[in-house]
């Protein structure tokens, strides 16, 4: 299940949500009760890096080995 940030409208408080991608947003602030939270769009907490499966079985050509690509270039 994915971890939602929401921020309120109202009073400013943040905080985060772990819920289903089928649930509806969160709409009643924990703190202040009131019906203004709203989602924030926040960057996923994780990055596939390195050589693996999900970066050499889906390329084709001289694109196999990314991550040796972007240290040669470092």
């Amino acid at each position: 299940m994915p971890l939602y940030e929401y921020v309120c409208k109202a009073c400013g408080n943040e905080h985060e949500a772990l819920q289903k991608l089928s649930a509806d947003p969160l709409k009643d602030c924990p703190k202040c009760q009131q019906p203004s939270l709203e989602k924030k769009i926040s960057a996923a907490g994780f990055r596939l890096k390195g050589s693996g499966w999900y970066e050499t079985d889906f390329k084709s050509g001289a694109k196999k080995n990314v991550a040796s690509d972007s240290n040669a270039a470092s």
